[in-house]
């Protein structure tokens, strides 16, 4: 069984919500075992280098870690599969009701056209950061040997903000 933390983010309609139905249908998926999510996280549309923001809408981040049998590249198209019932359109640009990105698989490090692994933007993002220090402090990331509480606290000096949000129930607490 493989380690896997994955990205879960949404800036359409009801995030969090959005957040809940993308975990319960990983949930489903023969071969995962969700472990725990951490919570909500409010964050700003990202900027690049003093562009104006990708999406419009702030977004409600969250990171999950699951325990799978199911290898990268298999689980990557479930993950897009998950998106597409749940209607990410992505013509549609940088707004979207789910987005599921496969951040760490373990230690493995792995390039292909398809799949980059650990996900290439974890160090400069403080939206997977904050939510994966919360349910991972001490994960170490294989190429920076950073853990991901290190990499959040040097990213928190930034421009980019993050707000600690609640689930809409407190039965998800208690799982994270």
């Amino acid at each position: 069984m493989a380690l896997v933390f994955i990205g879960l983010g949404s800036n359409q309609g009801d995030g969090r919500q959005n957040l809940l139905q993308a975990w319960e249908k990983l949930g489903e998926i023969k071969g995962v075992t969700r472990l725990a999510i951490s919570s909500p996280w409010r964050t700003s549309p990202v900027v690049m280098g003093g562009a104006p923001p990708l999406a419009e809408t702030p977004f409600i981040n969250a990171v999950g870690a699951i325990n799978t049998s199911i290898e990268p590249a298999d689980l990557l198209r479930t993950m897009l599969t998950i998106e597409d019932a749940m209607g990410r359109d992505r013509t549609r640009g940088p707004d979207r009701i789910i987005d599921l990105d496969l951040l760490f698989y373990n230690d493995l490090c792995l390039m292909t056209p398809d799949l980059v692994l650990p996900h290439p933007e974890i160090s400069r993002r403080l939206f997977v950061l904050m939510p994966l220090a919360e349910i991972a402090p001490d994960h170490i990331h294989p190429e920076s040997g950073k853990s991901s509480l290190r990499m959040c606290r040097e990213l928190e000096t930034g421009d980019q903000k993050a707000e600690k949000s609640r689930w809409p129930n407190t039965t998800m607490e208690a799982e994270g």
